[in-house]
């Protein structure tokens, strides 16, 4: 199982929230490229990249910081990246300055045709990341909640060809309050395609009980605030996470 550093980006720097809110953001770093270099140091075999501003204003706004992980990483780790990404030229800009799979989350539960689109222009590129709260999807940037079942619209993106799936609980992400594992697992169960769990990893146990389900179809899970702060040894981690 893959442990996934995260990246989150606002204003150019590398930040965690807590449950989303872009007010409450605390500063990592202001070298995200530098930040990069530490997690691949540190045993990371993909990395997670988030723009914040991008996901809030539905266009990516931190280009700058991005290309300079990307410049960092190079060819040595694959690269996801969501947030702002709303149609097929920012998909095709963001392949062609080298990230390796493209995170499309509140535009594909409002405009599913872009998707869809997406999926058949893109194949492989695409992952769907899916943030809910009570088994219910929200949107932008978490403020609005839909009446969509999580599962049902999980299946719905795996018929037009998404590479997986991120599931985010959204009550529980930047708490380090535990991953919802239950959740998780009915997700990935529902579907033929892997799952990353996302939101609320803050110890080597929730490593452990994700690794417990992992041959349920939870190919990696991503981590941030615990690694950022100290309460989660990385390389620790992902030596456990091998272990799966």
């Amino acid at each position: 199982m893959l442990l996934i550093p995260a990246i989150d980006l606002k204003d150019g720097h590398c930040v965690r929230l807590k449950q989303g809110v872009m007010d409450d953001a605390t500063v990592f770093s202001e070298n995200p490229g530098a930040m990069a270099r530490h997690w691949i140091e540190q045993g990371a075999r993909r990395l997670h990249l988030v723009d914040l501003n991008g996901a809030f204003a539905g266009k990516p706004k931190n280009e700058s910081a991005i290309k300079a992980i990307l410049q960092e990483v190079g060819t040595e780790i694959p690269v996801q990246l969501g947030g702002g990404i709303r149609d097929l030229d920012t998909i095709e800009r963001c392949l062609d300055d080298g990230i390796s799979y493209v995170i499309i989350g509140t535009a594909a539960v409002k405009n599913p045709g872009f998707l869809h689109d997406a999926c058949t222009a893109f194949p492989g590129h695409i992952i769907v990341g899916l943030d809910a709260r009570d088994g219910k999807v929200a949107v932008d940037g978490w403020s609005k909640m839909t009446g969509h079942d999580v599962v049902d619209l999980a299946k719905k993106f795996e018929d037009y060809g998404v590479e997986g799936v991120i599931y985010t609980d959204i009550g529980r992400d930047g708490m380090l309050s535990g991953v919802n594992v239950a959740a998780t697992v009915k997700l990935a169960q529902a579907l033929r395609i892997p799952v990353i769990a996302s939101g609320g990893i803050a110890s080597l146990d929730d490593v452990k009980a994700l690794c417990a389900v992992a041959d349920e179809g939870i190919m990696g899970a991503i981590t941030g605030r615990a690694i950022y702060e100290g309460l989660l040894d990385f390389r620790m981690a992902q030596a456990e996470a091998d272990k799966c």
